[in-house]
């Protein structure tokens, strides 16, 4: 198994164990629960990780990378996956508001709607409640 396969089998672990449904793109059904974590989603600007749906709307990516990766660096890349979702996707605001990036054993988060955004450190995964209490 490559390192990145085996970064995203962790995040996998990580988002059910938060509370989200993990699905493959080809088998994208939003109403399976109120967060939905969509591998591998086609966005402008190449395929985000993961997009994470909160109530059917976008509300932010997750950057997988393997472990040893340096996430400080990987920021600059989720953020353009942040603007550059499909015109026809429901989406909660323009950018989205949060980014993980995340190798499965560190986790980083971001909130860009802060007024000085910075990817901080996270034992894990929000909840998908708390992004949808975070956007309303």
């Amino acid at each position: 198994m490559k390192p990145e396969e085996k970064a995203r089998q962790k995040i996998d672990e990580l988002l059910k164990a938060a509370g989200w449904e993990v699905q493959d793109v080809h088998q994208l059904n939003l109403g399976a629960s109120l967060g939905v974590a969509v591998r591998e989603f086609p966005l402008k600007s190449g395929s985000a990780n993961y997009l994470l749906f909160v109530d059917r709307q976008a509300v932010g990516v997750v950057e997988a990378k393997p472990e040893g990766t340096t996430l400080s660096g990987v920021a600059d890349q989720s953020e353009k996956y942040l603007a550059a979702f499909p015109d026809n996707l429901p989406h909660i605001a323009e950018p989205l508001p949060f980014a993980y990036e995340s190798t499965g054993i560190e986790t980083y988060f971001r909130d860009l709607r802060d007024p000085e955004p910075r990817s901080r450190r996270v034992f894990s995964f929000h909840r998908p409640e708390t992004l949808g209490e975070w956007c309303s």
